[in-house]
């Protein structure tokens, strides 16, 4: 056998020895074959900021501090929207409100976690029969002390929020400054 079909052979039997990623860890690391979404543990460390939204009132009241990975904000800034797989991850926290040097009734994020919403983007439509997808992403909703998604059809328990964002991916882009650099 001569060295260059030795070569092939040799590469062959070697990828077939390495297990191939399954196709939903190829496009996220956070979404199962199935299309179930999860919480990136260490999104805070890994992830950039975006922006944040306060909200002083109601049942979402608080702090929203919203979280992308680095390669989808770098591909936001190179083309205006948001790759497949790219993930976003809202995060909220209850808030504090005192007198400071800096002011009259001036609010703080404090430890108090309310919940995280978890968007991937998919234009693939790869989970047709997963209703938490639609509408070009996943869509996830996390409340501590609670395992996987609480929310079950995105069309009933996140989209309305999103109506308004339209346009922009169903995003509220105009408080993330981070994509703009």
């Amino acid at each position: 056998m001569n060295r260059a079909l030795k070569m092939q052979f040799a590469t062959i039997i070697i990828s077939l020895a390495v297990p191939v990623a399954d196709a939903a860890d190829a496009f996220s690391p956070y979404v199962d074959n199935s299309g179930n979404i999860s919480l990136p543990d260490d999104f805070r460390a890994t992830m950039t900021h975006l922006g944040s939204w306060f909200v002083p009132a109601g049942d979402a009241s608080g702090f929203h501090d919203v979280y992308a990975n680095a390669d989808a904000v770098s591909a936001h800034r190179a083309r205006g929207e948001f790759p497949d797989g790219a993930v976003l991850v809202k995060e909220l926290r209850a808030h504090t409100s005192g007198s400071y040097t800096t002011g009259q009734d001036v609010s703080y994020a404090n430890a108090s976690l309310k919940q995280w919403f978890v968007m991937v983007r998919d234009r693939e439509n790869r989970f047709p029969d997963n209703a938490s997808w639609g509408n070009g992403w996943g869509w996830a909703l996390f409340q501590p002390g609670k395992t996987g998604s609480v929310s079950n059809n995105h069309t009933v328990d996140c989209l309305g929020c999103h109506v308004p964002a339209r346009e922009t991916e169903w995003i509220y882009k105009e408080a993330y400054p981070t994509l703009q650099q």
